[in-house]
């Protein structure tokens, strides 16, 4: 008896029929596997930090979780079998991008580290120098193609096809600095003032480096328009967003031996340089 009871007691809170199960309701609709019926209550998937997300084995597409620390104030994803999406397909959040305010705008305090457009499409990461010198379209690399010792250090190389794309490589609520933001920044303060201060990253002198606005630049060196690295601990380039020529853009560079920050002209869209952002 007691057998049965639980039986029918289980009953009352699930329905099966032909392998469906209804929560809620005893007539689970033909196209669900699962249907839950609730007008008080929500359906709540695992909840998880970016690290534990990160850690899951093998993800396989369609898994959902909540990710608590991701964006702002945390996000509901989906693995597609590629990457993390958020419900409506574009890059998941990861954490909140961290800015820092430099006279009227918040600019990014590390270099652009994203391998996929703001909708999710991936951006090619392009190591052939032939090919680089070929691209007209958007790719990134890492410097001489070594992502293990400039990665976390310096993040990703772009062309500048690469964020003039419409899908946009800049996070949500960012955008790459035109000319008026870059020539604000080089009003408001000097390049000793964007640069980390030390030796460590930079060669020695550094001249002038006092990191005194937070911007933090790191000298991620740069990749040439026929495909070769140069400058790595000597020159951080950034790209802007404004087009000089037709095959050249805006950009500012800062050295490590004077503290300058340098925009004459345009530099070939073919080039790789760092990117940071300003906020909307």
């Amino acid at each position: 008896m007691k057998k049965i009871f639980l039986i029918l007691s289980f009953s009352l809170l699930f329905f099966m029929t032909y392998s469906q199960v209804g929560i809620g309701t005893l007539t689970p609709v033909a196209s669900a596997q699962l249907d839950v019926n609730s007008e008080t209550k929500g359906l709540l998937p695992p909840r998880m930090t970016l690290v534990q997300r990160n850690a899951i084995v093998a993800p396989v597409a369609g898994l959902q979780i909540w990710c608590s620390n991701c964006g702002n104030s945390g996000e509901t994803q989906v693995y597609n079998g590629n990457q993390w999406t958020n419900m409506i397909g574009g890059v998941a959040a990861s954490l909140p991008v961290a800015g820092v305010p430099i006279c009227s705008n918040v600019w990014t305090n590390k270099n652009l580290d994203v391998a996929f457009y703001r909708n999710g499409d991936p951006i090619p990461k392009v190591t052939d120098p032939v090919a680089w010198a070929a691209l007209t379209t958007g790719a990134y690399c890492y410097y001489n193609n070594d992502s293990s010792s400039y990665a976390a250090i310096y993040g990703k190389l772009y062309n500048w096809y690469a964020l003039n794309d419409p899908r946009a490589v800049a996070p949500s609520g960012w955008h790459i600095p035109n000319s008026g933001d870059i020539q604000l920044l080089t009003l408001c303060t000097t390049g000793g003032g964007l640069k980390s201060s030390g030796t460590t990253l930079w060669v020695s002198p550094n001249d002038g480096a006092t990191n005194s606005t937070g911007f933090t630049a790191l000298p991620g060196g740069s990749r040439g328009s026929q495909g070769i690295f140069y400058d790595i601990k000597y020159w951080a380039y950034f790209w802007g967003a404004t087009e000089t020529t037709s095959t050249t853009a805006s950009y500012f560079m800062l050295s490590y031996n004077d503290a300058l920050i340098m925009t004459n002209g345009g530099f070939f869209k073919k080039n790789g340089f760092s990117i940071r952002c300003v906020k909307d």
